[in-house]
């Protein structure tokens, strides 16, 4: 396992991170049995990072493996506020501590805000204004208390809604970190985009985190799965404006065939995609059985994918997948 920096947090993070969410799903869904195998085959192979979330529900399972395991593996998590109810400061304070009641421990090494940010959000009733996350009273706010205080050891927030609205909030310098989204389908977060690719285009995020010397984690790398297999068969919500799951599962199934076999399995070949991007402190892979922690590792001890696979997806973004 490689290790990189979490931003100016200075925390030393495996690459590779543990995602306990519901994509994946391992701690929602399986065995105790299986549970403790893949969190000890994750620790064994070097990951030192649990990602986890109030909504996902799975911060009780986390919390008691967390109980059983030597050491101290290093643990994140994220509220999902109420934007219409008042205190915005306040409703982190209860939320944070609900999340540190259920998982056992007295502080997180990460605590973020999970809402999308997006002004124009009209019936999203989960999401947040720009002066909401930054206004007096507001969730920066109560991070940064909650980060004084000692409840954890750095502030972060999801990095999805309206892109402008996004590149406020990071440019105030007010948090230390940011989930990105990043996939070999949608890579804008890191740089341009032909202009006949088409989703929603993310791009000046990582350069925006980057001025403020903010750690990045990235999330779905694996596109909610679509990347490792087909998922026509399961629901699937989309993250990014401008998308919509049949055209994922095509773009993908496009570059999957287009690259072949030669660099792992599309899970793999994903994991390495992102693991390209030296900009991205680590990168968050849903686990759903403790063979998945077996390939997540081999996708980090395959390293980066070379510049022949990066040259074909490119020719595939000029392309739009072959649609344009």
């Amino acid at each position: 396992m490689k290790y990189r920096i979490l931003g100016r947090t200075g925390i030393e993070v495996s690459e590779v991170g543990f995602g306990c969410g519901r994509t994946g799903g391992i701690l929602l869904d399986a065995t105790l049995e299986e549970r403790r195998a893949a969190m000890q085959m994750a620790l064994d192979g070097g990951i030192n990072w649990f990602d986890t979330a109030e909504a996902y529900g799975s911060e009780p399972a986390l919390g008691e493996l967390l109980r059983e395991v030597d050491g101290a593996p290093q643990v994140s998590t994220k509220v999902t506020l109420d934007p219409g109810a008042p205190d915005l400061a306040g409703q982190v304070a209860r939320h944070l501590d609900g999340c540190l009641e259920r998982l056992q421990k007295d502080f997180v090494d990460l605590a973020q805000v999970h809402n999308r940010i997006d002004p124009s959000a009209g019936s999203d009733s989960r999401a947040v204004t720009v002066d909401q996350i930054l206004g007096p009273g507001g969730i920066a706010e109560g991070l940064e208390k909650a980060r004084d205080d000692g409840r954890c050891r750095a502030i972060g927030f999801t990095a999805l809604g309206d892109v402008p609205a996004l590149l406020q909030v990071i440019g105030s310098g007010r948090f230390d970190t940011a989930q990105i989204f990043y996939n070999l389908v949608n890579p804008s977060a890191a740089r341009p985009m032909p202009p006949a690719w088409t989703g929603q285009n993310l791009n000046g995020i990582i350069d925006g985190c980057k001025a403020q010397n903010m750690g990045m984690l990235a999330i779905r790398v694996l596109d909610a799965g679509i990347i490792a297999a087909d998922m026509r068969a399961r629901r699937v919500s989309m993250m990014t404006k401008e998308t919509d799951k049949e055209t994922e599962i095509a773009k993908a199934g496009t570059a999957l065939g287009r690259l072949g076999d030669g660099y792992g399995t599309g899970a793999q070949l994903g994991l390495r995609f992102a693991l390209t991007c030296a900009d991205l402190s680590l990168a968050l892979v849903g686990i759903g059985a403790p063979e998945h922690v077996d390939a997540a590792l081999a996708a980090s001890d395959m390293g980066p994918l070379p510049a022949d696979a990066l040259k074909t997806l490119e020719r595939l973004y000029e392309t739009d997948f072959g649609r344009s």
